[in-house]
């Protein structure tokens, strides 16, 4: 029976499941827009939408769990480079530390009285080779 199992395969084993929606998170925030199918759209929405909870209030904890969610690793800098991000110059960071600072510094002020529903999905054509409903899903 499948009693209160709300969540779909996507014909995946669990490890891929989680590795798949994380890079998706990841995409969605720094692109704020992307195209993938209607199921792996309504998935990520599941994801994504506690991800910028999270976001709204810029705390330790919260930066921790989403952290976590996301599985962020961040690359160790040198000291120059340190003092050169400090200055404002980003490019020797990699892109899970963008990420972040996007979710938590454009992202969480955004929707900061907005009480949910930070996405639409938007329905396009089906994708040639097996006919898959595609859509584009993006931040509101």
């Amino acid at each position: 029976m499948r009693h209160r199992q709300n969540k779909t395969k996507l014909n995946r084993t669990s490890a891929h499941k989680k590795a798949l929606m994380r890079n998706l998170a990841k995409d969605l925030i720094k692109h704020e827009t992307i195209s993938t199918t209607k199921e792996k759209a309504k998935e990520l929405k599941k994801v994504f939408e506690p991800l910028v909870t999270l976001a709204k209030s810029d705390t330790v904890h919260a930066r921790r769990r989403v952290l976590e969610e996301l599985g962020l690793h961040f690359n160790s800098l040198t000291p120059k480079e340190a003092r050169l991000a400090r200055a404002g110059d980003t490019s020797a960071y990699n892109v899970d530390r963008i990420v972040l600072d996007k979710l938590f510094n454009v992202l969480g002020p955004r929707y900061k009285e907005r009480p949910g529903g930070y996405t639409r999905i938007i329905l396009s054509s089906k994708r040639v080779g097996d006919a898959a409903e595609t859509c584009y899903i993006q931040c509101v």
